[in-house]
């Protein structure tokens, strides 16, 4: 019988990351570099290269390709095996972004399997912690822009000045369809929710360069075809409101449901009617999650996979959860 799984971490190195992810994953993810700067951990992973392992019970060892060859609909859910295949549908990270991200667009699917033989990428981000003037870029100031007034600010290094800026504090999600011009700002750690895809195409990189001067590679011209011009971020920021023991479904999307939950003492989910796996982010705090007579404790930042056989789960302890699944 199947039970919570657990993976280790996969961290990267980035040029705009920072020290964070050294305190927060550093146990799991093995030892860290306090002299490197690390801006994203792959916490459930099946992109190629990258896949996670499991770290827990007699699956260890393990990684989540093979688990879903042998158990299939069982760990996944039927519909999503029979759709996605071997392929797990969602990549979970953990970023530390300690400087600004670059401006960035994903093709949606049709696009990427016509370019590159693969998923889009619609994504979400929760914002775990920042500092006080954090912020994001999100779409453009002007939802009226056309392609050719953005074509002629790019050639023209204008761009910075399109873009529309969002404050944002701890607590706030925001939902990035494919297609959606986006950044995430300086002072930003965030859980990122996505597609299983790796495909960005990089339009500004605030004219950054890196320790041998040289900047890192535009796809400008591939942008311009994935752009949806009309993306809107009042529309796209999803707020919510979560009581003491409560819950509030933030997200409903054809990728992934994402749920906010306070477990305050004891909370009981059920999954019976789901036919999909779950996974559970500890966003703060510390629980103890019991499924088929089997516990795991999950402390803040980790996250577990809930097996789509699993009808009922119990977590016991005080946090606030993230919970995603494929919704029928």
């Amino acid at each position: 019988m199947l039970y919570p799984l657990k993976f280790k971490p996969r961290v990267k190195e980035r040029i705009w990351g920072g020290q964070a992810i050294v305190a927060k994953k550093g146990k799991a993810a093995g030892r860290l570099a306090k002299d490197k700067l690390y801006g994203e951990s792959w916490d459930l992973s099946s992109v190629k290269g990258d896949v996670s392992v499991v770290t827990n019970g007699f699956l260890k060892g393990n990684n989540l390709e093979e688990i879903i060859e042998v158990y299939m609909g069982e760990l996944v859910g039927e519909e999503n095996f029979e759709r996605y295949g071997l392929e797990f549908p969602l990549l979970i990270k953990y970023l530390d972004c300690n400087d600004r991200l670059s401006v960035q667009v994903h093709p949606d699917d049709l696009l990427a399997e016509e370019r590159h033989n693969s998923y889009g990428k619609t994504e979400a981000w929760y914002v775990v912690d920042c500092k006080e003037d954090a912020a994001i870029y999100l779409g453009f100031k002007d939802l009226n822009l056309t392609r050719e007034e953005y074509i002629a600010a790019v050639s023209e290094s204008r761009l910075e000045e399109l873009l529309n800026r969002v404050p944002v504090k701890p607590g706030d999600v925001f939902f990035i369809p494919a297609g959606t011009v986006h950044a995430l700002g300086a002072g930003l750690e965030v859980v990122e929710v996505q597609q299983t895809s790796d495909i960005t195409y990089r339009i500004y990189d605030w004219d950054r360069v890196d320790a041998e001067g040289k900047s890192r590679e535009l796809h400008t011209a591939l942008a311009v075809d994935a752009i949806d011009f009309e993306a809107d971020a009042e529309l796209l920021h999803r707020k919510y409101e979560l009581q003491k023991g409560g819950e509030a479904k933030v997200i409903e999307s054809n990728y992934f449901t994402m749920e906010l939950h306070d477990v305050a003492g004891s909370k009981c989910f059920d999954h019976a009617a789901l036919d999909s796996f779950v996974v559970y982010i500890a966003l703060n705090g510390s629980v103890r999650i019991v499924a088929d007579g089997v516990g795991e404790t999950l402390e803040e930042g980790e996250v577990i996979l809930i097996p789509a056989e699993v009808s009922e789960v119990v977590a016991e302890g005080n946090a606030k959860l993230m919970e995603v699944y494929i919704a029928r």
